[in-house]
Formats: structure tokens, sequence, C-alpha cells
């Protein structure tokens, strides 16, 4: 489940609730078969219409989500001061982060992972108890047993005791975590940093060590306006004095100023205009000081020049500019180069620290980021498709926050002036029409504000409850876009036990298909996911085609099982216990990707559009209902605005 704060709840008996809620949360307990183990928080919401990030790939830019958490919980992660690195090649403590911030992740580029920017989608905050990770290089990270990072065998849990199955790989001391290794702390700009960071880039920017002997980068030259905005042109000469004792800071600020000085140049090459032997040796012994190996090399011509190497390849490189932190940050990219590890990321031990302390975690784009030098695997907020989340039923969390005045704000920020009118997707990250909805009932009040507004929205469902608000849904229909869709990955009635045991039928789920298409809505069926060597033989997509058309789906669209890190893990687990036989041809197809194979797909794909022609989907299906034209509605249906009949609830 997805938090983005937690704040004790006024008079809530000690239970957390999310920060992004106004105050006032009442945490509920019921103690009905359906919600026995269960607490709902109900809370207050500032707002439920959401933005979409841009970075997601799904195709619509708004939704609503009455609820958070439905069936999947989080795996939390790391503590607040944990240094993640930025696309910018700099860093900020996890509890710092925002969504908008771009940072790295990686993913598969043909045959390698490679580092490429990515941004925050969502950040949320936790407690649980804490295990410190340490490295052979020395690195250590405070993460929760739940935690997953990147080593040469796949994605690894902190640790292996976790309740109930499938049983988890975990790290142990043979573990390799693969990144670049530990982040540098960047420094401090105190009075020694600046001091340094003028005398480099000053001595630095020519031969003669002249002030506007080159142009300097706009970056370099808005720093060096702001470390002499207290500083007299007298005192500059003195200010750029070679230092009796030079500070580690001073060296670190040196540095940084030489590196903004100098021309171009490549990423692992510093560049220094000139011979002079007295600024050469504090070049290297800066170097020295901070622990940095290096190799020099004169050369002559029109222009002399000392160019300085860093040597130890791209951790090194990294952590040079880490630890000086020049202002021009062109020269940092590490994106698109490959993800590697190595000896000194090692797992040295893991212990647990006996103590429940303050954790966070982000959702990327990429699902992973780089904490502490090292891929970490984020919780991924799924997005778009809940209909590709293999262990619903299985890991149903325990806390659901409810946004118990959603329907009122729905109303309130349609008819807000900015509202742009556009389409709203509904059920994309978690089911709308979970179990929860027959108790709190938030859906017909969202419906009639859509439907009172003529906004289009569509709806993408997994539950059967979605027929309670059938007359709200005709009536929407007839005034706007209306888009309904059931996820039905096959109609295998034993696969279906195994895989979404708390879910309704595949045949239910049709059932619900058939009456909204009986009722004059148009109703499509994402057939997803299609599970290879398990739901995809010819006889069985047939006959889930075959009963999609009977069903008067206008459409229906394969997806084949995504494998994503989180799912992977849950998945394969599953998979040896009741299929191991299956399992090499899954590695075999998938290797360390997430998607199957493009010719794979493709071929689902074709076989699916096949049959589809067959069985003629989408035939039968009722043409769109009667759309609102001009500026004068037709009367809304009386039956559309009665509240739902009180049976209607034993869909529970």
């Amino acid at each position: 489940m997805r938090w983005d704060g937690i704040r004790l709840a006024a008079g809530g008996a000690g239970d957390a609730v999310p920060a992004l809620f106004e105050r006032g949360a009442i945490a509920r307990t019921f103690d009905t078969p359906g919600f026995r183990g269960m607490t709902f928080f109900e809370v207050h919401a500032k707002s439920v219409i959401n933005r979409v990030p841009d970075a997601s790939r799904v195709p619509f830019r708004w939704t609503i989500n009455p609820y958070r958490g439905c069936s999947h919980a989080c795996r939390y992660c790391l503590v607040g001061e944990t240094p993640i690195l930025l696309a910018d090649g700099r860093t900020r403590p996890l509890a710092d982060l925002r969504p908008g911030d771009e940072i790295y992740g990686t993913a598969h580029r043909g045959d390698d992972r490679r580092y490429v920017r990515t941004t925050v989608l969502a950040h949320w905050q936790t407690v649980k108890p804490a295990y410190r990770i340490t490295l052979a290089d020395g690195t250590q990270l405070v993460a929760s047993g739940d935690h997953r990072f990147l080593t040469g065998r796949g994605w690894q849990h902190v640790t292996g005791a976790a309740q109930g199955r499938p049983p988890r790989s975990h790290l142990t001391v043979s573990s390799t975590l693969l990144g670049v290794g530990r982040l540098a702390e960047p420094p401090k700009h105190d009075a020694d940093y600046r001091r340094g960071y003028l005398c480099g880039m000053i001595r630095g920017g020519g031969p003669a060590g002249r002030p506007g002997a080159r142009r300097y980068e706009p970056a370099a030259l808005a720093r060096a306006h702001r470390f002499l905005a207290d500083a007299h042109r007298a005192f500059v000469t003195r200010l750029i004095e070679w230092p009796g004792v030079a500070s580690p800071e001073w060296r670190k600020g040196f540095l940084a100023g030489l590196h903004d000085a100098a021309d171009g140049g490549h990423q692992d090459m510093l560049r220094v205009p000139g011979t002079d032997p007295e600024l050469l040796s504090w070049i290297g012994s800066s170097l020295r000081a901070l622990g940095f190996a290096f190799a020099a090399r004169r050369v002559s011509g029109a222009a002399p020049q000392t160019c300085y190497r860093i040597i130890g390849g791209q951790p090194e490189q990294l952590r040079f500019f880490l630890a000086t932190d020049p202002a021009i940050t062109s020269k940092r990219s590490i994106e698109g180069t490959p993800v590697s590890g190595g000896a000194r990321l090692r797992v040295a031990s893991v212990e647990p620290l006996g103590l429940d302390v303050p954790m966070y975690d982000i959702t990327t784009g990429t699902g992973d980021f780089i904490a502490n030098g090292v891929v970490s695997h984020n919780c991924f907020a799924r997005n778009s498709h809940t209909y590709l989340d293999l262990d619903a039923g299985h890991d149903f969390d325990s806390k659901i926050v409810v946004k118990v005045n959603a329907p009122e704000l729905v109303r309130k920020e349609l008819a807000a002036p900015k509202w742009p009118g556009e389409h709203i997707a509904m059920g994309t990250n978690v089911d709308v029409y979970q179990r929860a909805e027959g108790r709190y009932r938030l859906m017909p009040g969202i419906l009639r504000a859509l439907l009172d507004a003529r906004n289009p929205y569509s709806i993408l469902t997994k539950g059967t409850l979605i027929l309670r608000d059938l007359d709200l849904l005709t009536a929407s229909a007839e005034v706007t876009d209306v888009g309904l869709s059931v996820s039905v990955g096959c109609t295998d009635e034993e696969l279906w036990r195994t895989l979404e045991p708390g879910t309704p039928s595949p045949l239910r789920r049709l059932g619900v298909c058939a009456t909204l298409s009986q009722h004059g809505l148009r109703c499509g069926v994402l057939m997803g996911p299609v599970v290879p060597f398990l739901s995809d033989s010819p006889a069985q997509l047939e006959a889930t085609v075959r009963q999609v058309a009977e069903a008067g789906a206008t459409h229906v669209s394969p997806i084949v099982l995504h494998l994503r890190p989180g799912a992977r893990e849950w998945f394969l687990a599953w998979l040896a216990e009741h299929h191991p036989a299956l399992v090499p041809r899954y590695r075999g197809l998938y290797g360390s990707r997430a998607y199957a194979p493009r010719d794979y797909q493709e071929r689902i794909a074709g076989q699916v559009r096949e049959l589809a022609e067959r069985y003629q989907v989408g035939r039968d299906s009722p043409p769109p209902i009667r759309r609102w034209r001009g500026a004068a509605a037709a009367p809304v249906p009386a039956a559309a605005l009665a509240a739902p009949a009180a049976e209607q609830l034993t869909l529970l």
C-alpha cells in the first residue's frame, strides 16, 4: 500500500495515518469474515483527482483513487539519511526526495543493465525493524528486512525470515551487490571551500592565471559571483593566496574550481592550462590528500596543458565529482554506462539493530534507484494495470486508507474553473470496486458528480460490485463517454484458484461484462495476464476469446505476464512450488527481463486477434448510448439519482 508519510491519528489508538490527509482520521476494524484482521483508516483527503506523472506510460492523464491499498503491501525501504544519486550527479537524502525529482535508476539495454535517468513518482514513510548491511568497502546501509537490493544473482531481500509463503531469496556473506560503490559525502560550502574554489577557478583560468582569460561556463560564474559577493576586488589577491596549511574543504573547493575553469575534456580528465610548477604541485597534493589515484601528463603546443586522469574507473570518477562538487555538472553523467559490481561491494554482514526506526521509500519510473552507491529496489506503485498483479488475494494488506470525503471532493474539483474536463481513469492503481466499497459506498457519489459534470471517464475492475451502480453508469453514458473494462486473464478455473483466489471467478467477471452489454453499455475485456506455458495454449486462448465474445465484449486486448521486480520474485517462487518443471523454461523466456520477448508477445497478440475475428468479438456489442449534444442536456433519469437498493450489498 502506498503511504506518503505517517502521523498518529488524533484519538486513533496509536494507529498511523498518512500525512497527506487532514487531521481527524478514524481507525476502524470490522468483525465480519471479509474484513477480519484488517484496519480501515477513514480520512479526509486534500485532493482526489490526481494527475498521472508524465513519465508514466499509461494512456491517460487523470485518475481517481478513493482507496489506498487493496491487494498488495509495499516493501518499505531505507533510513532517511541514505544518500540517493540524483540525475545531476549530486546526492540528496532519501527523506528529502519529492515526486518529480530526477534521479538515476537502471534499465536493460540489449544484454546489459545500464544506468538511466528516471523520475520520483511517489514518496512515503513508515516505521520498521532495522537491519544494518555492511559491505567489504565499509559501506553501511540501514534498511528493513523486507527491502531488496540487486546482486549478481538477482534481487535479494535483506533477510529471509518472513511470515507465510513463498520463501524468498535473501542476502548472505556470499552476496555481491551491484552499483558504483559508496557515494562520497558532498563538501560543506564553508569559508575554506569558497576560498579554495575561487583560488582554483581564478588560477586555472589561463596560463597567466588572469580572470577573464577565457569564457567561463554560466554555472561556474554564478557560483564565483556568489562567493565573491562579500569580497572587494582589492582582497581577491589575498583571497587566492596559497594557504599555509590546506584543510580538506579548501582542497575540495580548489579542485572544484579548477574543474570549472578547465576547458572541456573527458569525464575522467582534469585539464589545467599551463605548466606552473607551484599550481601543479598543489593539484597533485590535493588529489593525494583526498585519496585519489591519478596519472599526470603534459601536453605541449601553442596552448600547453597538464592533464590529470583519475584512476579507478567510474566509481572513482563519480567519487571525485561528489567529493569536490563542481558547479558544472555536465561531466558527471553516468547515463548509459553498464551496471557492475565487484569485491568491494560484497556483503560482509547483515545484523539486526534491535529497534524500530523511521524509514522511507519511493516509487520511480524504472522500479529502482541508487542508494548509497548500490542498486536498490523501490516499491513500484503499479500506476497502470492492476490486472497484472499476480499475487492478488495472496498478499492483501491489512491497512486500507479510505478517503471518506472523495465524492464531495470530486464534485468540488470538477466544478473548479481550472479543471480541463479531461478523461478520468479509475481502477488503474487499485480496484475502486474492491471489497471495502461494499461497505463505504464511495463510488455512487463519485459517479453522480461525474454525471452532473458530464465528464468522460473509464473504469477497470476485477470485481462484480460495479453492477450495483448500473443505473448511474447508464445515465452517464447518455451524456458523455464512458469506458468500461473487466480483467480476465483466462477462463481456466483451476489456474485462477491458485493465482488469483481473492478475486471473483473469471466466469463471474465475464458475467459482469455480459450484464453491462445487455444494458447498452460498451464493455471490453483486458485479457491479462496471459501466463506463458500455463494459459497460452491455442485451446486455452480459444476458450477464453470464445467466452469473451459470448459476453458481448466490444474488444479483447491480451497482456502477457509482466515480471517486474517484486512481482517477479513472488511469481517465480510460486512457480517453483506449483510447476517446478516450468522454472527453466521461464528463465529461458524472460532471462533477467521484466517483459517476455517481443516475438512471443506479438505471437500471442496475433493469435488473439485472429480468434477475435473468428468469434466476431464486438459483433453483438451495443452501439454507443445516445450522447448529449448541444447546450441542453437530457434530463438525468430519476433512477440514476436514487440510492442503490440495500440488498445489493450482498455482493460482499
